[in-house]
């Protein structure tokens, strides 16, 4: 029989110091405890931003480990949370190119869908970039890095093959 326990919430006053916390998790390359500390901290604050944009890093951070495409799908639910329409269209770049990146390491066939996922980021950091606040060029240098790897890489796109009939 396993034993089942609850989770405990953290104090409002605790906030600070937890998100705190999390970016230093993620600075030791821990992502999976800094993504806990988020949730709890959004647990509590389901508005702090700091915290939410700390979460989508944390869980993309994981992509490079194997997360899968669940991990996309978790991550773009958070963004899908974020307030402004910059935000949002700047962290799902991120998003798209952080498993493009994963792919990319991968090898071999994941190759073609590291371009397509670099690709996609390009699309919504040039979404991004028309809603940018003024003096914030991170779309533009997040765009020049998925250029880059393509063209370092030699990247390109599937090549549409014929369907088969089926028999």
């Amino acid at each position: 029989m396993t034993e089942t326990f609850a989770l405990k919430r953290i104090s409002p006053d605790a906030i600070a110091h937890a998100v705190e916390r999390a970016e230093h998790y993620r600075l030791l390359n821990d992502p999976e405890q800094a993504e806990s500390i988020c949730l709890d901290i959004l647990a509590v604050d389901d508005g702090n931003e700091r915290a939410r944009i700390t979460l989508i890093l944390s869980i993309t951070d994981q992509f490079r480990r194997g997360v899968g495409s669940r991990g996309g799908a978790r991550a773009m639910e958070q963004v899908a949370k974020l307030p402004g329409q910059y935000e949002r269209a700047y962290y799902s770049g991120l998003v798209s190119e952080r498993q493009g990146r994963a792919h990319l390491l991968q090898g071999g066939i994941q190759r073609t869908f590291a371009y397509e996922g670099l690709h996609d980021a390009m699309q919504h950091y040039e979404k991004a970039d028309s809603l940018k606040p003024a003096g914030v060029d991170d779309a533009i240098l997040r765009w020049n890095a998925c250029v880059r790897t393509i063209q370092r890489e030699g990247l390109q796109p599937r090549r549409d093959e014929p369907e088969l009939p089926l028999e």
